[in-house]
């Protein structure tokens, strides 16, 4: 059963309660300061609970996954400017190799010019050569005793003598320029046509390097595209994670503050200086306006507790709010982490009640909020748990605190 002290026995657990915290009793000498300095040192009253913090996981993870992608595509686009200025370059020695190749055709044509000119210059040289050749025969046809005999005088010998000698010198001089037209055609033949096909082939090269640089910029930019809309698919999941999240700490607030359930007000609510904005908007948890309006312990509550008691109140929370039906435990704050019927250990959990052992009587409350979670706009820091309770003055009041979760027990 729970002991039911005095007013006195109990404002004097308040003292000492106030003592050992050396803040609190440096800011209770101003009750202004002491309202204001709560709210920073961690008393969290009449603000939305975030208990999806699963979903805020899912957030955060698919914020991860956005950055990694976004990395990801920062990679690509800097593999795309590569492929672009490989491209560039290529591009840039094709147009070289083209330039190259209309100087070579144009070489190509003019010596195909100079080559039919000199077929032209050779037709004409074996013409003159033919009628040289047929001087010579003609004349050939003497002997030099023939010839001398023939001749007026030793002069026209002389005379025919070298003129034959000039014929056949002038035939090897058109043999020569022949043969050096035809070894020179053949030799720029052979030139341009090897010229030609080292460039064509170079072209083809260079062409296909470029196609092979295309393939690679498309694909490149596929899988850019590809990963912003994975970005985007998360982008949208989140949103739609917020506003559920959003919805869930709407109703978490509702339940807990929403004046529908009588969740401001009362003669139960947080008083001043704790609240200061008005004690008929001070926040009460929720807790049933029947029992917060009786005097405190002039009832008994569900599960046979005195109302307006941290017990009373967590016994409330933790069966109605959280819905753990058949809930069972028995004896004073302090002895309810053994007698309970539910699993019981010292990690906090949201919704679990967290069993204070110290004093007298000990002290229950409900975990709202544990480290790494948002509560008020705040991040719970390590060690620490965000806890709504009745009771931590000794008149019944409703509180919302943040405390050290050391040495507690948590019924889950």
């Amino acid at each position: 059963m729970i002991d039911l002290s005095s007013k006195k026995t109990k404002m004097n657990r308040l003292n000492a309660y106030f003592r050992a915290n050396s803040v609190i009793r440096k800011l209770v000498k101003s009750p202004l300061l002491f309202a204001i300095s709560l709210l920073s040192v961690g008393v969290l009253i009449a603000v939305p609970i975030v208990k999806a913090s699963s979903i805020q996981d899912q957030i955060n993870s698919l914020s991860n996954q956005n950055a990694q992608t976004q990395s990801t595509i920062s990679t690509l686009q800097l593999q795309a400017s590569s492929y672009q200025d490989a491209i560039s370059t290529l591009q840039t020695q094709i147009s070289a190799i083209e330039a190259a190749v209309a100087a070579s055709q144009a070489q190509q044509a003019q010596l195909e010019q100079q080559i039919q000119a000199d077929i032209a210059q050779i037709a004409q040289q074996k013409q003159v050569l033919g009628s040289d050749i047929s001087a010579i025969y003609v004349d050939g046809q003497m002997t030099t005793l023939e010839e001398l005999a023939s001749s007026n005088n030793i002069s026209d010998f002389v005379n025919a003598q070298t003129y034959r000698n000039a014929v056949q010198s002038k035939i090897q001089s058109t043999l020569n320029t022949i043969n050096t037209l035809e070894a020179n055609q053949q030799a720029q033949e052979i030139v341009v046509s090897q010229l030609l096909k080292t460039q064509q082939s170079q072209q083809s090269q260079l062409a296909s390097a470029e196609a092979q640089q295309a393939s690679l910029l498309s694909y490149n930019q596929s899988q850019q595209s590809s990963y912003n809309q994975q970005i985007a698919n998360n982008r949208s999941q989140i949103s739609a994670l917020e506003a559920e999240q959003a919805a869930i700490n709407e109703r978490s607030a509702k339940e807990i503050f929403g004046p529908a359930s009588g969740g401001t007000g009362g003669n139960c609510a947080t008083p001043y200086p704790w609240f200061t904005g008005g004690q008929s908007n001070a926040p009460n948890g929720s807790y049933p306006l029947t029992w917060c309006n009786a005097s405190q312990d002039s009832l008994l509550t569900s599960g046979d507790f005195p109302n307006r008691e941290c017990t009373s109140f967590a016994y409330w929370y933790f069966t109605t709010v959280e819905g753990h039906t058949g809930f069972s435990v028995t004896g004073n704050a302090d002895e309810w982490w053994y007698t309970a019927n539910r699993p019981v250990d010292q990690t906090p959990t949201d919704g679990s009640i967290a069993v204070d052992t110290a004093g007298a009587f000990g002290h229950v409350m409900i975990v709202i909020a544990v480290p790494g979670e948002s509560y008020g706009g705040s991040v719970v820091p390590a060690g620490y748990i965000d806890t709504i309770s009745m009771n931590d003055d000794y008149y019944g009041h409703f509180f919302s605190l943040q405390r050290p979760d050391a040495g507690f027990y948590f019924i889950h």
